[in-house]
C-alpha cells in the first residue's frame, strides 16, 4: 500500500462544509498497479451487483489512455421512459423502489448536486458519480419529436447507476486507486464523520482483499459455429431508404441525414468475451463494458460526444470514412483519397459547423474555437476525418445542458437535426435505443465525459445487436453507403465471432465468418 486518506485529512475536509449544505469526501487508497489490470479487477468485482462498468481508452489508435475505471456496486439506479422515472436505492443488500414523474435530467441534477465534492489534489479525473447511457430517444426530453417506432429491445431512454465506489488505474504512474465517496449532511457531527470514515476504510479493506484473491479466468469457450446475423434492413430496403433521403435533400428539407441498420444474432457465450475480443481487434478512445440490469453494452467508440472539465466544454465531430488498406501503400493511398474527397470534406465541414453551433449554445460568447480540423485518425478497420471544437461553459449552464445542446450528435443524425430525426423516424424500422445516444459518466464535481454510442453492441434477452449508419448527402451512391455500414460494423461482428468460436483460448482469428441474412 502506498497511501490512504487519513482520518485527520478526512475531518479537515469535513470542516469545509458550507453552512446548511452537505459535502462529499473521497477516501482514497493507492496501491501499486503492476499486479492488476482493469480486466482482472473487473472480473474480481463481477457478481456483486447486476450493474457494473469498465472504461478503458486507447488514444490515437496506439497509445494507452492514462486512466481506466472500474465499478461494481452502485448505491442507486435510475431508469427513465419518457417522463416516468424508476429509482432503485440499494442499501445493505436490500433495495427500495420508487416511481416518479418528471424530467429525469432534473432529478439527476438533484442527486448529484445535493452535496458538492471536495477538491482532492492529484486525484484521478473520475472519483464517483453517474455511469451509464443516455439513449438516442431521450432527445424527446429536449425536442418535440413524434415517437412512432417499436422498440424490440425495451430500452430505457436513460439508464444510469450512481457509483460511490470506484477503482481507478493510472497507467502513467502505475498506481491503482481504490476510492470510496462519503456523503455527510449539513448536520453530521464529528462523531458521525469519524464513523463514516471507519466504514469507508472497512470497505476499502474489503476491496483490497478481493483484489488480492486469485481469480480463475474462465475463457475456455467451446468452439461453436459462426453466428448467424439477421439484418432488419437488407440491401434493397436500405438503397430504397437512401433514395427517399436524397429526395428530401434535393427538396431542400435537409442537407444530410444518417441512416442506420441493425444486425442481430443469438449469443451463447459470456458477453464479456466479446469485449475482450473487441479490445484486441479495435482499440479505441472509448472502450467500455457496462452491465445495466437486463441490458449489457459492449463498445469501442471512436467519437467523443461531449466532455466537460471545469469550465471547458468540447465536442469532436468525426465524419468521412475509408476502410483501412491491406498494405501500408494501400493504406496511405486511401488516406490521401479521403483527405481530398470533396464529398467527404463537404460533409465533414457541415458537421463541424453544426458542432460549433451546438457548443455556442452553452459557451461564453467569443470562446468557441476549432482546435483540430479534418485530421486523419486511424482505427483498426477504418480511418476517419476528425475535428475538435472547444468553448468555455457559461455560468448559467452545466454539464447536462452541454450534453443536450449537442444531443444527438449531428454525425449520427444529420442537419438540420430535428428534420433529419423526423426523416430517420420515417425510414428506419425500429427505435434506435442505445445506438447514436451517449455512453459515459457525469461526476459529483460537475464534470462529464461521454462518447457517441457507435461501434457498440447491446446484449439483451440472449441476443446481441450491432447497429451502424452512413451519412447520406445529395450525391450519395446508395451501394457505397450500404458498404459503409458493413465496414463500420465489421470490428464488432469479428469480435463476436472470436468470442463465440472460443478463439480467446487460442488461435489467430475466426475459423468461419459470420453470415448475415436478409430479413
Amino acid at each position: 500500500m502506498l497511501s490512504t486518506t487519513t482520518e485527520q485529512q478526512f475531518l479537515e475536509l469535513a470542516e469545509r462544509r458550507e453552512p446548511g449544505r452537505g459535502i462529499r469526501i473521497p477516501v482514497i487508497r493507492s496501491l501499486p498497479a503492476d499486479l492488476h489490470t482493469p480486466v482482472s479487477a473487473w472480473l474480481k468485482l463481477r457478481g456483486r451487483s447486476s450493474h457494473s462498468f469498465l472504461f478503458e481508452s486507447v488514444e490515437g489508435g496506439e497509445r494507452l489512455g492514462r486512466y481506466s475505471f472500474v465499478g461494481g456496486r452502485p448505491e442507486l439506479l435510475l431508469r427513465s421512459f419518457g417522463q416516468s422515472i424508476e429509482i432503485e436505492r440499494l442499501v445493505d443488500g436490500a433495495s427500495q423502489h420508487e416511481i416518479r414523474e418528471g424530467d429525469p435530467r432534473q432529478l439527476l441534477r438533484e442527486l448529484l448536486n445535493r452535496a458538492p465534492l471536495t477538491d482532492f489534489p492529484d486525484a484521478p479525473r473520475f472519483l464517483g458519480g453517474a455511469v451509464g447511457f443516455f439513449g438516442y430517444d431521450s432527445v424527446r426530453l429536449q425536442e418535440r419529436l413524434a415517437q412512432t417506432l417499436p422498440d424490440p429491445l425495451k430500452t430505457p431512454d436513460i439508464n444510469l447507476a450512481l457509483h460511490n465506489e470506484v477503482l481507478a488505474f493510472d497507467h502513467l504512474r502505475s498506481v491503482l486507486y481504490l476510492i470510496r465517496i462519503v456523503e455527510l449532511t449539513a448536520t453530521s457531527s464529528t462523531a458521525r464523520a469519524q464513523l463514516e470514515y471507519q466504514r469507508s476504510i472497512a470497505k476499502l479493506d474489503e476491496l483490497e482483499a478481493l483484489l488480492a484473491q486469485a481469480q480463475p479466468i474462465k475463457d475456455q469457450q467451446p468452439a461453436g459455429p459462426a453466428p448467424q446475423f439477421h439484418s432488419d434492413t437488407d440491401q434493397a430496403s436500405f438503397i430504397e431508404a437512401v433514395a427517399s433521403a436524397t429526395e428530401a435533400i434535393r427538396a431542400g428539407e435537409i442537407f444530410q441525414v444518417v441512416l442506420s441498420r441493425r444486425l442481430t444474432a443469438r449469443l451463447s457465450c459470456d458477453p464479456f468475451l466479446v469485449y475482450r475480443a473487441l479490445r484486441i481487434l479495435n482499440p479505441s478512445p472509448y472502450q467500455f463494458f457496462l452491465e445495466l440490469g437486463e441490458h449489457t453494452l459492449i463498445g469501442a467508440s471512436p467519437e467523443m460526444l461531449v466532455r466537460v472539465e471545469g469550465h471547458q466544454v468540447e465536442t469532436m465531430p468525426i465524419a468521412g470514412t475509408r476502410r483501412r488498406g491491406h498494405s501500408p501503400g494501400e493504406d496511405e493511398r486511401l488516406c490521401e483519397e479521403l483527405k481530398r474527397d470533396p464529398k467527404e470534406r463537404a460533409e465533414h465541414q457541415m458537421l463541424v459547423d453544426l458542432g460549433r453551433n451546438d457548443i455556442g449554445r452553452v459557451a461564453r460568447f467569443g470562446t468557441v474555437e476549432l482546435t483540430r480540423h479534418a485530421e486523419i485518425e486511424r482505427f483498426s478497420h477504418v480511418m476517419h476525418l476528425v475535428s475538435r471544437v472547444r468553448g468555455q461553459l457559461r455560468a448559467d449552464q452545466d454539464a447536462l445542458d452541454a450534453l443536450y445542446a449537442c444531443f444527438p450528435a449531428g454525425t449520427v443524425s444529420g442537419a438540420p437535426k430535428v428534420r433529419a430525426m423526423e426523416i430517420i423516424e420515417q425510414l428506419e424500422p425500429s427505435a434506435r435505443g442505445v445506438y447514436a445516444g451517449a455512453v459515459g459518466y457525469l461526476d459529483y464535481g460537475g464534470d462529464l465525459d461521454t462518447c457517441i454510442a457507435i461501434r457498440t453492441a447491446v446484449h439483451y434477452d440472449g441476443q446481441i445487436h450491432v447497429q451502424a449508419g452512413a451519412g447520406i448527402v445529395y450525391d450519395s451512391i446508395p451501394e457505397h453507403e450500404f458498404k459503409e455500414t458493413e465496414n463500420k460494423a465489421r470490428a464488432l461482428i469479428e469480435a463476436i465471432c472470436w468470442a463465440e468460436q472460443g478463439l480467446l483460448s487460442g488461435g489467430l482469428g475466426p475459423q468461419r465468418r459470420a453470415d448475415v441474412e436478409s430479413p
